[in-house]
């Protein structure tokens, strides 16, 4: 197996668990929908899962790779809004919880990164 195999591989199956735990558990996420888009929070968490699931799929298959990964790349951008929400939400909690909710901000990077390598090496 090559490495921008094991990065594919590896993309679908992040992408496919982050979308399995907004189906299954969406409570957590519903709290981190930014209040300005319209509707109600659980439609946006929801939104968000199938999406991500779909973007599995196509990081998944060699025909889609690219395309899926370009559009995982779109998406890990697009929920950054919710990043800094939460690190908004928490910056009262306790230290631990504060130091989870802002070190998810720099995580976006290297997830974009990441599907952009991907993507890149799909060719």
């Amino acid at each position: 197996m090559t490495d921008s195999s094991r990065a594919a591989r590896g993309l679908a199956a992040f992408m496919a668990g982050m979308g399995a735990a907004h189906l299954i558990v969406p409570r957590p996420f519903d709290a981190l929908v930014p209040s300005r888009l319209p509707g109600r929070a659980r439609f946006w968490t929801f939104a968000s899962g199938a999406s991500e699931l779909v973007c599995a799929a196509a990081v998944a298959h060699p025909r889609t790779r690219k395309k899926g990964a370009l559009a995982t790349a779109w998406l890990f951008a697009a929920v950054f809004p919710a990043n800094l929400k939460m690190a908004r939400d928490w910056r009262t909690r306790s230290l631990p919880l504060r130091a989870v909710a802002y070190g998810r901000l720099p995580l976006q990077v290297p997830l974009v990164a990441w599907a952009l390598r991907v993507a890149r090496e799909a060719d």
